[in-house]
């Protein structure tokens, strides 16, 4: 039951900023606030000393959510199916994350009575969209909380706060970076990254060893139905097992490095350090499969489908309209992405080298320019004829107004 002040709910990390949040979000607006860690597979500290050190920071309640089969299950399985990579290149480690974490902060918000959701974005960022409309969308009555954007709780005056209030959490070590992590990935950015001339150093990476020196290769078979992961090398596996193994084989392999200059929703460009070496073995894997096993038009479409979807996501429309409805054309295009693909991982690259699957439209025997060829070759020379006749009448057109195609001084 909630006291007699009202509540916040806060997002809690078990880091220095989160930790300083709780009594300064107290001391600022009089609520009393319920500290919420949501489990991702972010790895590091064990939750329940995450959460004792919440209520010893002054969290009238602590809440821990171990969330990791539902991350896997409904946000980096979708993401898969849809080829979730913004721009590109990111496979939306930060932002798949956040729906989900909102969620359980609702969740905890309805328990304990709050009538805020706070978090420790800054107003820099995408992620204070993500929370934020997320949040919403879960139950628009809930106000949101930004202590680093809307208290003024920086960084210096967190530390001089911990200090002073002799919190039990670590303020002395420098750590320049800031880094979010889950089982799909990690994000890691600030610090000597900022000068995008900078190469990222050793210490910057965490999930991927060096691939300059790789182990051995190491061949993998990754089973698919419908589009999800159900089994590797023959061993049947969950979609967070999935990830997991394959975290660590392609890991090991030096695969899913990223560096990238990106473009944030708030209209800033930031210079991102990634690795994700589960996501993009799975999804190079995931690709392959579609390119056997959907037709021509479709896969087209469905590559424009996968952009759009991963640009929602990065902008933290996960609960929007259109996102809600390309998840049920993505779904659709999946009823026959089932299958194996096989892949070398070896010195930061995960190489198809064979793909199998019942329901392939990949045809030998139409394929194939040796003996058995089914491929009638005469019908191509009226199927030119008729697919280049708009450009041919075209062409002429232009010749008739004097702007015909020049041909170079060496081809007259």
């Amino acid at each position: 039951m909630a006291g007699t002040k009202d509540r916040v709910v806060l997002a809690y990390s078990g880091g220095l900023d989160t930790s300083v949040a709780i009594g300064w979000i107290e001391e600022r607006t009089g609520m009393e606030v319920v500290a919420v860690a949501v489990d991702v597979g972010q790895g590091g500290e064990d939750l329940e000393v995450i959460r004792q050190r919440a209520l010893d920071c002054g969290a009238v309640e602590a809440y821990v959510a171990d969330a990791k089969d539902e991350f896997a299950n409904d946000f980096c399985m979708p993401a898969l199916q849809a080829n979730g990579l913004y721009e590109g290149v990111y496979p939306l480690v930060s932002a798949l994350s956040r729906p989900l974490i909102s969620k359980h902060l609702v969740r905890a918000a309805r328990q304990f009575g709050a009538s805020t959701v706070a978090h420790g974005c800054t107003g820099k960022g995408n992620d204070q969209v993500r929370f934020e409309v997320s949040i919403t969308s879960y139950a628009p009555d809930l106000k949101c909380l930004a202590p680093v954007r809307d208290l003024a709780l920086t960084r210096d005056v967190a530390i001089d706060y911990a200090n002073r209030h002799h919190l039990p959490i670590e303020t002395t070590k420098h750590n320049p970076f800031s880094i979010d992590q889950n089982v799909w990935g990690r994000a890691i950015e600030t610090g000597f990254l900022e000068d995008i001339w900078n190469a990222p150093t050793k210490d910057v990476y965490n999930y991927t060893d060096d691939p300059t020196y790789p182990p051995l290769p190491d061949e993998v078979v990754i089973t698919f139905d419908s589009g999800v992961p159900v089994a590797i090398d023959g061993r049947p596996v969950t979609p967070l097992q999935a990830i997991q193994e394959m975290n660590r084989r392609a890991g090991a392999q030096g695969i899913g490095r990223i560096d990238m200059v990106e473009d944030r929703l708030v209209g800033i460009k930031s210079r991102e350090i990634y690795e994700a070496p589960g996501a993009i073995a799975l999804l190079t894997a995931h690709q392959e499969l579609e390119h056997v096993t959907l037709e021509r038009e479709l896969a087209r479409y469905k590559r424009r489908v996968d952009a759009r979807w991963a640009e929602l996501v990065y902008d933290g429309l996960w609960f929007s309209p259109l996102k809600r409805a390309l998840d049920g054309f993505v779904a659709d295009t999946q009823s026959y992405v089932s299958g194996e693909v096989r892949m070398t991982l070896h010195g930061g690259r995960a190489t198809v080298t064979g793909r199998r699957s019942e329901a392939s439209l990949y045809d030998f025997n139409l394929a194939t320019y040796e003996t058995g060829d089914t491929f009638d070759q005469s019908h191509s020379r009226g199927f030119i004829e008729i697919f280049g006749m708009t450009s041919r009448l075209a062409t002429a057109r232009d010749v008739r107004f004097g702007k015909g195609p020049e041909l170079g001084e060496g081809q007259l």
